[in-house]
């Protein structure tokens, strides 16, 4: 599985440790930057993670800033993405689950690096359970 991860310039350090975590564990992971700790716009990241997603370079996308929020917005802004905040692991777990998030979003202000890693590991280990969810979920993609 190839996983995309994004920040903005307040989750560069946990993007990092996260990214040789992963990697580390034989994932495949696209780091789109940012590289340095400079202010960027979490929107531009946000995208590009989006972008990723929507054209199959990855299937499954983590994005972080300070709070999780600006960059959970932005990659909500394409319709080929259902990005989760969360701040625990029952929500990561919930969000495949019940709603086939394919991307969940973070906040380096708000948890910790442990915590991070255990809402990963259930993101990436949690299948969508279809049957009645299903249907929810094709209604994000195709609002009435």
């Amino acid at each position: 599985m190839r996983i995309a991860i994004a920040s903005d310039h307040a989750a560069t350090d946990m993007k990092s440790i996260l990214v040789d975590w992963l990697s580390g564990n034989g994932y495949d992971v696209m780091d789109l930057g940012p590289q340095g700790s400079e202010s960027v716009d979490y929107p531009d990241y946000g995208y590009k993670l989006a972008n990723s997603i929507a054209s199959g370079d990855a299937q499954r996308g983590i994005a972080l800033c300070g709070s999780g929020i600006g960059i959970s917005m932005a990659v909500n802004r394409n319709p080929a993405c259902r990005c989760a905040l969360v701040s625990e692991s029952l929500s990561a777990k919930l969000c495949r689950e019940h709603n086939d998030a394919n991307v969940i979003a973070m906040g380096a202000r708000i948890i910790g690096i442990e915590t991070a890693k255990d809402c990963i590991t259930q993101f990436l280990n949690t299948e969508f359970g279809g049957d009645r969810h299903k249907r929810r979920v094709d209604k994000l993609s195709n609002p009435a």
